[in-house]
């Protein structure tokens, strides 16, 4: 199988450029290339001289550019889509074939994330070396999910192609729960399972990420879109904008050093209101002035972290 990394970033080049280090030191065996689209040259000018890389600029938006992650990977078997901040054991790539050698029915995989920074303050590349180098191996076994985690996304491109499969542009910027939308679509192929012995540490950097207005927006604009869409259900939006909610009130009343949770509850009832106008899209956002954007699109942030309402 011919296995392509792909990671879309923007706003953090350093970041970026420790991570495809890491990458290109750690995993055995080497992926057959490494695909980089940022939404400027300047956001690459970290990036490592490697024979296997490939950086490209396109729109800004994880939705868009992943979408040319995917038109770029032209002769892929497998594309891994990993955050800008997600540390693989040395073992992904190994266990990712494996897995899709042994199960055709599985469309769409994501591994098993061992430490998320982005529940807390973050998770620095040294911790996530000692901590991969330390943990033992873990044991094979996979289960259907939901949806993979953006993060660590494995997609079969034979389905992608075949059924002309993409991210959703109409999510912009940081994208809120694009990972669940294409792996709901790729579902509808095959299965969506999580691997329990493909793992790694996401470290979880709070820079180049969504303001707190624009992203308590999309916690709830992007959950009704997707429903109305029929990519998610009733019952899985409602368990999303609950949590979030919940957690930004608590958050903004007992003052969250971390996130900006007074911002997401005025995104979250900006929504609401939306809504009940029938006004409500996922692109509003881009309207919204915000002067502490430093960014918008780093990495998804992952749906299990947005199902803990983090």
């Amino acid at each position: 199988m011919r296995v392509v990394i792909a990671i879309a970033s923007a706003g953090r080049p350093a970041v970026l450029g420790q991570t495809v280090r890491y990458m290109a030191g750690t995993l055995i065996p080497a992926a057959d290339e490494i695909l980089v689209c940022t939404p400027n040259k300047e956001d690459a000018a970290d990036l490592p001289d490697l024979p296997n890389l490939r950086a490209m600029v396109g729109p800004r938006g994880s939705c868009a550019q992943r979408n040319e992650l995917l038109k770029a990977a032209t002769s892929a078997d497998l594309v891994i889509f990993f955050d800008d901040d997600f540390y693989p054991a040395r073992d992904f790539v190994e266990r990712t074939v494996a897995l899709f050698r042994s199960r055709n029915d599985v469309a769409v995989a994501t591994g098993n994330v061992l430490l998320d920074g982005i529940h807390g303050p973050g998770v620095t590349p040294d911790e996530a070396k000692a901590f991969l180098a330390e943990v033992p191996p873990q044991p094979h076994a996979i289960g259907d999910t939901y949806n993979a985690y953006g993060c660590n996304m494995v997609v079969r491109m034979d389905l992608i192609r075949a059924h002309g499969l993409s991210f959703d542009e109409r999510l912009p910027l940081y994208a809120w729960l694009e990972d669940l939308d294409l792996s709901r679509q790729l579902a509808r192929h095959g299965r969506s399972v999580r691997c329990t012995d493909m793992v790694g540490v996401h470290l979880g950097v709070k820079t180049g990420r969504s303001p707190g207005r624009r992203l308590g927006y999309s916690q709830i604009a992007n959950p009704w879109y997707l429903v109305r869409k029929g990519t998610m259900s009733p019952s899985k939006a409602w368990s999303h904008v609950s949590r979030n909610v919940l957690a930004n009130l608590a958050g903004a009343v007992k003052g969250d050093a971390l996130v900006d949770r007074r911002g997401r509850l005025s995104g979250n009832i900006g929504a609401i209101v939306d809504i009940l106008r029938g006004r409500s899209s996922p692109d509003r956002v881009l309207s919204f002035q915000d002067p502490k954007a430093n960014g918008t699109v780093s990495g998804t942030g992952g749906t299990s972290a947005k199902q803990q309402g983090s």
